[in-house]
């Protein structure tokens, strides 16, 4: 066959699916009007700047033994507040000199970046008791990782660490050193790490009682260079689970779940901290009060952010799959075969990058499933967001949707009987404020006791509780 000919026939027979590529797979975009839900909003509480900076809070959790909320700022403090917000002191500085931890908290995306609290921290005698946990970027790279990447450059590394209190109820942490219970050597400088999390439903004695879920990224740069995330030898893009309190690892210092998928298959190949794998960024899950679901939040490159429910072992494509689309490259997803993999899990929700509502990056963050009755409006929800632009979103709990955008709802809040972004209410405090109006809102979400959700962000130091209309 001429030269020509061959071109042309090569050219033809890619065609088809490059003329399927984008980076906007979705046709209608999430309405900007239609089921919109406006809910109101007290200020709950303040976190100091540091200087002259807002906080930057990650993560909100109730400790319910000891009866208090405790929020993080990325660039090193753990504060603890009181259940009515009056109070807010910080409870150790994971950064300060004595603890050894050099935080590295440059850019938007590393500094301390979780923490939980171990659900018998409050109960004495128990091996839990006085325990909790915190996940960081840390600019100490002497010492060995438990895990390294297979290439990049170690820019940093992300460290789990375990804090002993020796009297849970005081005002400030009167522990020793903590100990550090894995590090991973950071290839990039993006994707650092998660959120960590007990499972609040397990019970005491249960195969899910003190289990720490861990949200583990990529390892970052993008499209997933080192083909990390399907890796399963690797704990890069994964949902890990681990015992803290055990010693069955192989550097003894953690335990290893034996229902791990991989913990007792036998092979050498698979790593038993496993517990989902195929993951770009999951920052955020929750569970489902009512029924056990996990939803985790994974971040996308640059085409679709999702929301997914996972279950031990679940695959969720990634970097062959982003959403429910084949992925190409930074410059989108193919729409031929869409969920064409029966092994794989697809999103129950999932929305475009370029949507009109959104800013020029997105990225997915899930809040609560809010199975309370006090806001009546949001009663079987699930509730997530959009950490950029604030933008904060539901679905029906009980009604789960098989992937797109069709069925995402906006959630509007009510300051002063004005319905508001996040952001627009950020902007507006920051004038008061006398600062420059902050251009990203930065939004996660809290939980608290009986169900509360927070909001938190990164531009004016203010958490936001989410309350019932006034009568």
């Amino acid at each position: 066959m001429p030269f020509a000919r061959i071109v042309v026939a090569a050219f033809l027979a890619a065609s088809p699916a490059v003329a399927q590529t984008t980076n906007d797979p979705f046709a209608t975009p999430i309405p900007a009007a239609d089921g919109v839900i406006d809910v109101s909003f007290v200020e709950f509480a303040s976190l100091p700047d540091i200087g002259g900076v807002a906080a930057r809070p990650m993560i909100l959790v109730d400790e319910p033994g000891t009866r208090r909320l405790f929020v993080n700022d990325m660039r090193g403090p753990l504060y603890g507040l009181s259940y009515n917000g009056k109070t807010v002191k910080q409870y150790v500085d994971i950064n300060a000199a004595a603890w050894g931890v050099n935080v590295q908290a440059s850019g938007r995306e590393r500094g301390f970046q979780s923490f939980a609290f171990h659900p018998q921290f409050n109960q004495p005698g128990t091996r839990g008791f006085g325990k909790f946990y915190t996940l960081t970027d840390t600019s100490n790279t002497t010492p060995a990782p438990d895990f390294r990447p297979g290439g990049g450059t170690r820019t940093h590394d992300t460290i789990l660490l375990e804090w002993t209190a020796k009297n849970p109820a005081a005002d400030v942490y009167d522990g020793g050193v903590p100990r550090e219970l894995l590090r991973f050597e950071q290839p990039f400088a993006n994707h650092n790490g998660g959120q960590l999390g007990f499972n609040p439903l397990a019970s005491t004695g249960g195969a899910d009682f003190g289990l720490l879920y861990i949200g583990f990224a990529d390892g970052g740069s993008g499209g997933d260079p080192l083909d990390l995330a399907q890796n399963v030898n690797s704990p890069f893009g994964k949902l890990l689970r681990i015992d803290p309190l055990g010693s069955n690892s192989a550097s003894g210092k953690y335990g290893i779940p034996a229902g791990n998928p991989f913990s007792n298959d036998g092979s050498a190949s698979t790593l038993g901290e496993i517990y989902a794998l195929g993951f770009r960024n999951p920052q955020r899950f929750t569970w489902d009060p009512k029924n056990g679901n996990l939803f985790v939040a994974d971040i996308g490159q640059n085409t679709v952010e999702e929301i997914s429910i996972v279950t031990p072992g679940a695959n969720l494509g990634w970097n062959d799959w982003e959403g429910s689309f084949t992925y190409v490259s930074r410059d989108g997803v193919s729409l031929a075969s869409q969920r064409s993999d029966a092994k794989l899990v697809y999103p129950i929700v999932e929305y475009g990058q370029p949507d009109p509502l959104l800013q020029p990056q997105s990225a997915v963050t899930v809040g609560a499933v809010y199975r309370q009755t006090a806001i009546k409006q949001l009663a079987n929800l699930l509730v997530f967001g959009d950490i950029p632009s604030g933008e904060a979103f539901y679905i029906n709990a009980d009604n789960l949707p098989k992937g797109g955008q069709d069925a995402i709802r906006r959630i509007l809040f009510n300051d002063n009987g004005v319905a508001k972004t996040l952001l627009k209410i950020i902007k507006d405090t920051n004038v008061k404020q006398g600062k420059m109006p902050a251009t990203r809102a930065d939004l996660r979400f809290g939980l608290g006791p009986d169900g509360q959700i927070f909001l938190l962000n990164k531009g004016d130091g203010i958490i936001r509780l989410l309350v019932p209309d006034a009568k």
